[in-house]
């Protein structure tokens, strides 16, 4: 059998039985029906055939041995860590967690929303703030993110932002690539020199430790800058805060960063999990997840998602951060490793670091070494007038890699994972011997403050007490690995555990994103095959994999089309249409491109106003930079006008942009850099197989045509005029290998199959459905595309049951909820993709079809509309079991309804969560034991 067939659920007779439902005779005859002939392409993709499985990890083992793994001692914000095995199979190698989607449905995510809710305290504790969210998609994003708050937050209407110049230098490029378009001034200042502060600014960025390594008092500059009316944000790094004295403890507003070195590989940049905390007054402009604590039904404590209000969809083109999602895997593990190690753990592993740097300051000094800086906590910057490179070269000879900051300077980086024959080496290199540590010049900023004192840090330092903690939480969560995640827009399909085996092999896992290029030449090549197979599906000319999320691939891709119009002298082009359908982050992602939005209409029928965006069109057409649209629409449909849609928007001098969100729908059947399309972002965590992993990590490659290749994102490390979007060259490239496996097993015939079939299982849920819920939008011949939108508002009218009532109800029978009101409100949308069976499917359908039947007895008056299975839904087991029951409808309805498999039965752990409590009461760090014996 091949991998094709074991990833695509429905087999050849199953396929067979649903066309005959739909009424067609073949997968072809299908899409030919759906697809606008316009833009219907009949070639064949020109990607290798289809490997086996063993194949494929042979050919991923090849490509690995060409990358050299080294001991990296380079720093600059990447170190070396050791993932405890327990924490390594139990969370980055667990389906149970890494299949999961974002915890939009609180109620089957609690164990996911109690590891994120570990993170945040983990990060408030040693970082002294009051508020952290659930993660950022790295230290440069989020440091950017912390700038764009400061500029909201501040008093200042400065446009000036004064940043640290021992800024890591990947950071400073994502912060000019924010900036600009933003109209925001950044001035460097030179701290050791003793640059001044401007007269006006409204933020200052610091980084703590620098990038030379130098810790710094920064206590009075923060006062001088709160009395600019200035906010302040400092980069830190959490190890290190062990140690030294917290940013909050010195008046920081902001703190930014990496958890990393908190148990993450390096996997050549990414992914990793960023962190940002704020101070009391700020939480409420905080970007980005954030996991609070309410209440449910029976008044017990449960996690959700707290403010969702200022989620992209909702705030649009008023956001101010594009934002949907966090690095949700990489931050579980990150907080498991916290409570793994506990307080005392992180301090001796942050004291053996430190030690092993005052040894070499110690010994360099001794040896007629200068070293920069006399207070450091892992980082020593040594002063070798013309030999650094020498130094470098001698140390790269033992296997061991120091960073070149210029011709006469070394800096050297330890880490968890430095031992005495390191330093040894290092120091060999210098031509100096191992003698006695430095002392630090730090110890007046030493930490005497606690951190991690909740008891969840103090408790599962033993294999056991942490193995049986991870399965509490996962059993708690609901994933792929339980059933079926009909989310649409979403793509939550199988990714298989021959994509993920070597995403943790050494040689992909163990590398820094800066290491020499001698000892990357195997993910150069895969970075170069993926992006070159992207191109080719997508009939674009160049692809770049920088940015690690969705919306930084938009970001990119408008950032591109920004760049074209300048460099054509066209700098007053700075309209983007959106219509009204898009999802939020498109309009976000426009305003943070400099952009103004102009949005569309949408007819009765879900597509692009035609005449409207003529209209639209004529009014700005000296202005017009870009239309945004997604393909298909995000009402799932093949809308017809696509291609008379580019026309008019070239026709007057913009360029088009298509949300490749939905690319699971045209894959091997029409391609948009062929059919009108100037640039895409794509969704490796939807259509070509990252697992979303609970809401991150993401990666959204952006794909160009070649009058835009020159405006791609470039590596941040280099000079020249291009942006950078992330701070690694190529993004989260540690989980690059699942998209190329899946493509190489694929094949060309495979992806068009799995494409076919997506939209076959799309239309045969809205056929089977169809006469119980009214199926909202349909394209040519009445077919959706790869997902279908139930309108339950008829429904909710007649009846009062909500298409809340409903998701919920929809746990009872085993299943995630679709998505819910989006893109339009009281509505479900549903995308079952290509590898869930038939039966799988059926089960779906059946559940839905029993839930109508008991939305009509509620409209037959037989159940009260305020007491019946939908409105106390989800029911968990020991609301069933209570000695109590005065419901109108029995027991075995409320917890094994209609078609339940008894001895399978999922288990919500808490009832529905009142998340307006939430909301008012907004508490975002572990509460205490008490709160849940009361």
């Amino acid at each position: 059998m091949t991998f094709a067939n074991r990833h695509i659920g429905p087999d050849t007779d199953e396929q067979t039985h649903m066309l005959k439902a739909i009424g067609y005779a073949s997968l072809d005859a299908l899409m030919d029906a759906a697809i606008p002939e316009v833009i219907r392409w009949h070639g064949s993709l020109n990607l290798p055939d289809a490997a086996s499985e063993e194949e494929t990890i042979a050919e991923l083992r090849a490509i690995a041995s060409r990358n050299r793994v080294t001991t990296s001692m380079i720093g600059l914000g990447y170190y070396g860590t050791h993932t405890p095995a327990v924490i390594k199979r139990n969370v980055l190698e667990n389906p149970a967690w890494y299949t999961a989607y974002t915890p939009y449905q609180p109620e089957i995510s609690q164990g996911r929303l109690e590891a994120l809710l570990n993170f945040q305290t983990m990060v408030t504790d040693l970082t002294g703030l009051t508020t952290a969210n659930a993660s950022m998609l790295d230290e440069g994003t989020a440091v950017a993110e912390a700038m764009t708050l400061a500029k909201r937050a501040s008093k200042s209407k400065s446009p000036t932002y004064v940043v640290d110049a021992d800024t890591l230098p990947q950071t400073l490029a994502v912060l000019r690539t924010r900036a600009e378009p933003l109209g925001i001034d950044l001035a460097l200042v030179d701290l050791d020199a003793g640059d001044a502060l401007p007269g006006e600014f409204f933020g200052l960025h610091l980084q703590y430790p620098g990038a030379s390594g130098a810790v710094r008092d920064h206590a009075s500059l923060i006062e001088a800058a709160h009395a600019h009316g200035a906010l302040v944000t400092v980069a830190a790094d959490l190890l290190a805060l062990t140690l030294l004295r917290a940013p909050g403890e010195i008046g920081a507003d902001i703190a930014a960063g990496t958890t990393q070195r908190f148990g993450v590989p390096l996997g050549f940049g990414g992914p990793h999990a960023g962190y940002l905390a704020v101070r009391a007054g700020l939480e409420r402009s905080l970007p980005g997840r954030l996991v609070g604590v309410s209440k449910d039904a029976d008044g017990a404590p449960a996690y959700r998602l707290a403010l969702q209000t200022r989620e992209q969809h909702i705030r649009r083109e008023k956001a101010t951060s594009n934002i949907c999602t966090a690095q949700v895997l990489l931050a579980v593990m990150a907080s498991m490793y916290a409570v793994y190690h506990g307080p005392a753990g992180l301090r001796d592993i942050a004291k053996r670091t430190h030690n092993h740097a005052l040894t070499l300051a110690g010994s360099l000094t001794a040896g007629g070494v200068e070293v920069a800086h006399g207070a450091f906590f892992d980082t020593v910057t040594a002063v070798v007038p013309g030999r650094a490179a020498a130094i470098v070269a001698a140390a790269a000879s033992e296997g061991v890699d120091l960073r070149l900051v210029d011709a006469d300077r070394v800096s050297v980086s330890t880490d968890e994972t430095t031992t005495d024959a390191h330093v040894a080496a290092v120091l060999g290199a210098f031509g100096v011997a191992v003698t006695s540590p430095a002392e630090c010049g730090a110890k007046p900023l030493a930490r005497t403050s606690e951190y991690l004192t909740h008891p969840v840090f103090r408790s599962h330092h033993s294999e056991t007490s942490m193995l049986r903690y991870l399965r509490k939480l996962s059993d708690r969560d609901y994933a792929l690995d339980r059933g079926m995640i009909p989310l649409g827009s979403c793509t939550m399909k199988l990714n298989a555990t021959t994509e993920m085996e070597p995403v943790t092999w050494p040689e992909f896992a163990a590398i820094h994103p800066y290491a020499p290029a001698t000892n990357t030449a195997g993910y150069e090549e895969l970075v170069s095959t993926l992006e070159g197979w992207l191109a080719e599906i997508t009939g674009y000319d160049a692809v770049s994999v920088q940015p690690n999320a969705g919306s930084q691939g938009e970001l990119a891709g408008l950032l591109a089309i920004r760049g074209y119009h300048r460099s054509r002298g066209e700098t007053h082009r700075d309209v983007c249409l959106i219509p009204s359908s898009a999802h939020g982050t498109n309009a976000a992602s426009a305003v943070m491109a400099g952009m103004r939005v102009v949005v569309v209409a949408c007819d009765d029928l879900g597509n692009v106003d035609m005449y409207d965006l003529h209209a639209k069109i004529a009014k700005h057409a000296d202005a017009l930079a870009a239309i945004m649209v997604t393909y298909p629409s995000t009402h799932g449909v093949y809308e017809t006008s696509i291609a008379d849609l580019c026309a008019a928007v070239h026709e007057a001098g913009g360029q088009v942009y298509v949300d490749g969100a939905n690319l699971n729908a045209l894959v091997g059947f029409a391609r948009p850099g062929k059919f009108g399309a100037d640039v895409s972002h794509l969704n490796l965590h939807k259509t070509f197989c990252i697992p979303h992993g609970g809401g991150g990590p993401g990666v959204g490659p952006v794909a160009v045509r070649q009058h835009l290749a020159e405006f791609l994102p470039g590596d941040p490390l280099e000079p020249g005029e291009h942006h950078a979007v992330s701070a690694a060259a190529h993004g989260s490239a540690g989980i690059l290998p699942i998209s190329w496996a899946y493509l190489r097993m694929m094949g060309p015939d495979g992806l068009a199959a799995a494409t076919g079939t997506a939209v076959l299982t799309a239309n045969y849920v809205a056929s089977r459905l169809r006469e119980h819920y009214p199926v909202l939008y349909a394209g040519n011949n009445g077919l959706v595309a790869h997902e279908c939108i139930l309108d339950l508002r008829p429904i909710t009218k007649a009846t009062g049951v909500s298409v809340d009532d409903v998701a919920k109800r929809l746990i009872d029978y085993g299943f995630h909820a679709p998505t819910m009101s989006f893109p339009v409100a009281g509505t479900l949308m549903v995308e079952p993709t290509e590898s869930e069976d038939l039966a799988e499917l059926d089960r779906f359908v059946a559940a839905m079809i029993a839930i109508k039947g008991e939305i009509d007895q509620v409209a037959a008056g037989v159940w009260p509309a305020k007491d019946n299975p939908l409105a106390n839904a989800p029911h968990t087991a020991s609301a069933v079991t209570a000695d109590e029951w005065e419901h109108p409808y029995p027991r075995s309805v409320a917890g094994f309804p209609e078609s339940v498999d008894r001895t399978a039965k999922y288990w919500p752990p808490v009832r529905r969560i009142d998340g307006a409590y939430g909301d008012r009461n907004l508490v975002c760090s572990c509460p205490s034991p008490e709160a849940f014996e009361d």
